[in-house]
């Protein structure tokens, strides 16, 4: 279980376009691809594939960290964890004397968390009095617990892949299974959307809290990349870094959990994509049976915050004990904004690959950096930054990078990029576009993401021949329309000793 990685954002970024849908089909657009609503507006894709006798499962939910509110950050990523605790009837011993503990054990932790919030007033004597309290009636629940018994239930039936992660936007939950067990997905999955039991819950919340000290408050990059998208974004909750912030996953609460919960998993805020070996019709029949009685729940609403124009260029510097990384950003439009497949055509042409401009330069001609790259994040649904990251080599520094990235910009915007530049870049696009139709699982995430982020599962693959029309008057117009210096944030790790020694020497 985790947070959604930048590189698998990488591999699933839709991008809009103004061609008509149903122009130019590109293979995935023919793939037959059966939708089955039922009446409370759950989506199920259905896909039969010849081959091996396996079926793979992907549920995206439109529920991610920017649907959060002020004081419950990380509750999308701890729920995602909360799914795996199990049912009603799955996971535990006796549900009525589990049941009966969560009131106490709910009533102190509510008192760790008053006096967690009373920051430099908290008695630590006090503190850890009361997350010991706390421990012992978890544990004292933890008697009618079955650890893992969703978990040992699937692999024992084959189950592979299994899986969840959490991203901005969406949470999604995956496994294969093999063909002749497909109906278990039914019955497990139906079961723990209607009868999650979030067992367990306040020594989870001490797992997500350790995730967030190893993805970000230990790793240079983590640690970096954070402050970068807080600083670039200062009204939009895409600032906010979806593993949570330590002080809100440390005081959230299984009511405020629930209240996530009831609020975003209801069944038209889902989505699920079956690939493989499968009969559709039972497919078809074991959905409405399994999953049509759960009652609908509100449309998900969009973000109304809207991220002001940036007046001027933002830096910070980051200390951390580790080798210096840089990051430069511009904000750019959301994945549906037309210029979205340009954009996506420029960073390949910057980064994309041991031939790309960046790369040639500052990695192979003149040995300035270790890794260079770019990506558009934090998200997809809203606008969001075009992003560098550099790594140089010393004794070389990060504004060697950076100059070499604004050098870069300027060239393109002077100069359109060459008819070899964008045939690469096509070549890359049609080796993506074949690899994807090769994984059942992987063709299942495109689809279910593709559908719960836009309604149509044709949007990615058609997104796909878009980018592949991009002509070289586009990527320079977008190169001249977004990176300017006013719409720029830098963000420089540096080591605790060279942020002395420069300010040392500005004094």
């Amino acid at each position: 279980m985790r947070t959604l990685p930048l590189a698998a954002l990488a591999l699933l970024v839709p991008l809009a376009t103004s061609v008509p849908l149903h122009a130019q089909e590109s293979p995935g657009e023919k793939l037959p691809v059966v939708t089955h609503v039922l009446p409370n507006g759950m989506t199920f894709l259905l896909l039969r594939r010849e081959g091996a006798p396996t079926v793979a499962f992907v549920t995206h939910f439109r529920a991610g960290g920017v649907d959060e509110w002020t004081g419950i950050s990380g509750t999308a990523h701890l729920f995602e964890h909360m799914l795996f605790k199990g049912t009603r009837t799955i996971g535990t011993k006796n549900y009525d004397a589990e049941q009966a503990l969560f009131p106490r054990i709910d009533a102190a932790a509510d008192s760790v968390t008053a006096e967690f919030r009373k920051g430099a007033l908290t008695d630590s004597a006090q503190l850890k009095r009361l997350r010991d309290r706390l421990k012992q009636l978890e544990d004292s629940a933890r008697q009618y617990t079955v650890s893992n018994e969703l978990w040992r239930i699937l692999t024992e039936n084959g189950a592979q892949n299994l899986n969840a992660s959490t991203g901005n936007d969406l949470t999604n939950y995956f496994f294969s299974l093999p063909a002749n067990r497909a109906k278990l997905w039914f019955v497990l999955e139906s079961d723990r959307i209607r009868n999650p039991v979030l067992r367990e819950f306040y020594s989870e919340r001490e797992v997500v809290m350790e995730e967030r000290r190893l993805s970000i408050e230990t790793q240079p990059f983590g640690m970096l990349y954070e402050q970068f998208v807080a600083t670039a974004f200062q009204a939009h909750p895409y600032g906010r870094p979806v593993v949570g912030v330590a002080s809100e996953i440390q005081a959230v609460n299984r009511h405020a959990a629930l209240e996530y919960y009831h609020r975003f998993y209801a069944p038209n805020n889902a989505v699920v994509a079956i690939v493989g070996d499968i009969a559709v019709d039972s497919m078809k029949a074991w959905a409405s049976q399994y999953f049509a009685d759960i009652p609908a729940g509100e449309p998900h609403r969009p973000v109304v915050t809207q991220e002001p124009p940036q007046r001027g260029e933002r830096r910070i510097e980051v200390q951390f004990d580790a080798s210096p990384i840089v990051m430069i950003g511009y904000h750019v439009p959301s994945a549906q904004h037309a210029d979205a497949p340009a954009l996506a055509v420029l960073s390949q042409i910057l980064t994309g690959g041991r031939t790309s401009r960046l790369y040639q330069r500052l990695v192979i001609r003149d040995r300035v950096a270790t890794a260079i790259g770019s990506f558009m994040a934090p998200g997809q649904l809203y606008p969001r930054e075009f992003a560098f990251q550099g790594v140089p080599i010393a004794p070389h520094t990060t504004r060697e990078i950076e100059q070499a990235v604004y050098d870069e910009l300027e060239r393109i915007q002077r100069e359109p990029p060459s008819p070899f530049e964008l045939q690469r870049v096509r070549n890359q696009i049609d080796a993506s576009s074949y690899q994807r139709l090769q994984s059942n699982l992987g063709l299942a995430f495109q689809l279910s993401s593709s559908e719960a982020l836009w309604s149509d599962w044709r949007r990615t693959f058609h997104d796909q021949g878009t980018q592949a029309r991009v002509t070289a008057a586009d990527v320079q117009r977008v190169a001249k329309t977004y990176f300017e210096r006013t719409n720029r944030t830098v963000a420089t790790l540096v080591r605790p000793a060279a942020a002395a020694d420069q300010k040392g020497g500005n004094e």
